[in-house]
């Protein structure tokens, strides 16, 4: 069990991937604490995670609520003692445009997923971060997309928002590691297991006039592997990352592209 004794804080924990990687750190060990806005699909994951045995507790917390954020992770280190691990999570793809061609897209739906991923990110590593130093030990684990790195039509914000994410963790790597906090940022391809990912196929298949299942198809085509990320595979990953095992790993992006993007 590569957590066993671990303290994680995930963010976005009713979502799928906030999910998966939450039940993958509960069945290496962890004791969960999971949050997002709609703590009912919360609350289904810490069930889920508590029916198998695991450890886990729900709240809701918006993300982009500093006082909020600062109170939930107080509130967690003085029940648990500490935090090891944070994971943000978060999605906003029910926010964004049918489509998005940069010349049409507005100045606000061009910000919103800069302003939001970056914030939401910068708020949780730095509240988690400050703790974290104290006892010099500590992951902070972020995720980007593989638009952050290839050149893809009609996503708008999206690109530079997955960019600026990947920047920021280089950036609190370079600052935390000296510090004992490692900060590692996940890049997983598209993932159609997920709601998020099914929806985006279907605003960018109906821009490019492709159906949802040509479009992923194509992304699929651009991989080595000859598909996409599973959550699975994400879960697994993440999971690694935020254990000992990984202890020499920080300020990088893990690469799970199926080999989209060649490092």
């Amino acid at each position: 069990m590569m957590l066993k004794g671990k303290v994680a804080v995930i963010y976005g924990a009713g979502g799928d991937v906030g999910g998966a990687v939450a039940r993958a750190f509960a069945r290496e060990g962890a004791k969960v604490f999971l949050s997002g806005r709609n703590l009912r699909k919360v609350e289904a994951v810490a069930a889920d995670i508590a029916g198998r045995g695991g450890v886990a507790e729900a709240a809701q917390v918006d993300v982009l609520d500093e006082q909020a954020v600062e109170k939930y992770v107080g509130d967690v280190a003085a029940k648990a003692g500490a935090i090891d691990i944070s994971f943000t999570a978060i999605g906003i793809s029910h926010a964004l445009p049918q489509k998005a061609p940069l010349l049409e897209l507005s100045a606000e739906h061009f910000a919103l997923p800069i302003t939001t991923y970056t914030q939401a990110h910068f708020l949780t590593a730095r509240i988690a971060a400050r703790r974290m130093v104290t006892r010099r030990s500590g992951v902070i684990l972020t995720i980007t997309g593989t638009p952050s790195r290839m050149a893809f039509p009609t996503v708008g914000g999206i690109a530079p928002a997955f960019a600026a994410v990947v920047a920021l963790s280089r950036t609190l790597s370079a600052e935390l590691a000296p510090q004992g906090v490692r900060v590692v940022c996940l890049m997983p391809n598209a993932m159609p297991e997920t709601e998020t990912i099914r929806e985006n196929f279907e605003r960018y298949a109906l821009a490019t006039g492709l159906t949802p299942a040509e479009y992923q198809a194509r992304l699929e085509s651009m991989t080595h592997l000859r598909r996409l990320t599973t959550l699975a595979e994400l879960a697994n990953v993440a999971a690694f990352m935020a254990s000992d095992q990984a202890s020499g790993i920080t300020g990088a992006v893990a690469n799970l592209s199926g080999g989209a993007v060649v490092d």
